[in-house]
């Protein structure tokens, strides 16, 4: 087994390539490096923080409590890393979290927590469906996003009535929502009736 400390060197050398070698290495080791990466989320370089959120990513078993915190730095590149890695990590305990990053001012992190969010599952439903209606349009539109993928029984009052928004995006996630779980055509019946 290599040495810790020579490839925590690396990992934070600022050279990208050994930087993945040593991220690959590390979280191969499993528990062991765990106090150390741990650490390294509390250093005052954004730069050290995002390639202990990198090595944990990758580990097979580890608590979600470093993503979920991660997802609250000041970095937008470290939140980012931390969204990615809950994509990865589906963890139910961490969707609150996930649904206030779709309010992030970083897009990116906005599409990652939603792709997140999705890979979470129908578990998330019931969070999504309570923050839809407080929520600005962008958030809704994400939301939305991630309730058409889950295609979820539970979303369809939330779907037919946000297709009278007046946002062409949130109409056609809707659209989608709907056509995936086989209404679509329920929806133009109603629409034309009335």
């Amino acid at each position: 087994m290599p040495s810790l400390d020579p490839l925590l060197k690396d990992l934070v050398s600022g050279d990208e390539t050994r930087a993945e070698n040593a991220a690959i290495q590390l979280g191969q080791m499993g528990g062991s490096v765990l106090p150390a990466l741990g650490a390294l989320l509390k250093s005052s370089d954004p730069d050290h923080r995002w390639w202990a959120v990198r090595t944990l990513a990758q580990m097979s078993d580890v608590n979600c409590d470093y993503f979920i915190e991660a997802l609250k730095d000041v970095s937008a590149e470290v939140r980012q890393a931390a969204a990615l890695a809950l994509a990865a990590h589906p963890f139910g305990q961490a969707a609150p979290v996930l649904v206030q990053a779709l309010s992030d001012e970083d897009a990116m992190l906005q599409t990652l927590a939603a792709n997140a969010l999705s890979a979470i599952g129908r578990p998330v439903v019931p969070i999504l469906l309570d923050a839809f209606p407080g929520s600005p349009l962008s958030v809704k539109i994400h939301i939305m996003r991630v309730l058409a993928e889950l295609r979820d029984p539970r979303a369809i009052p939330v779907m037919m009535e946000a297709m009278q928004a007046g946002s062409a995006i949130l109409q056609r996630w809707c659209e989608i929502g709907l056509q995936q779980l086989g209404l679509d055509m329920v929806y133009l019946k109603m629409v034309s009736s009335q």
